[in-house]
């Protein structure tokens, strides 16, 4: 009977996987890890950008929005008027509701 193992004795070829497949994880893990990363952080910069433009736009849409308003105002529409030889008359405004 053997009690003590023979140092040149090789690895079992379960022990081998077993290496192998820690080797493989120790380096995958971390790539992986790093990769996820990079991604949610190109993520967040595309985010950040959709949200810039999104603000630009509504910003747009707010000033033209206020030059519909002084355009339509009665002072302004009164001044056209007068411009072209018309006159005004409030008889004639028909208020058409949305």
């Amino acid at each position: 009977m053997r009690t003590k193992k023979n140092k040149s004795e090789k690895m079992k070829p379960l022990d081998r996987l077993m290496l192998i497949v820690i080797f493989i994880l120790s380096i995958a893990v971390p790539t992986s890890v790093v990769f996820s990363q990079a991604t949610l952080s190109k993520s967040n910069i595309e985010v950040e950008k959709m949200k810039n433009k999104v603000e630009k736009q509504q910003n747009s849409n707010q000033s033209l929005s206020m030059q519909l308003d002084e355009l339509a105002s009665l002072s302004n529409i009164q001044d056209i008027a007068k411009a072209y030889g018309l006159s005004y008359n409030n008889d004639n405004i028909i208020v058409i509701n949305n």
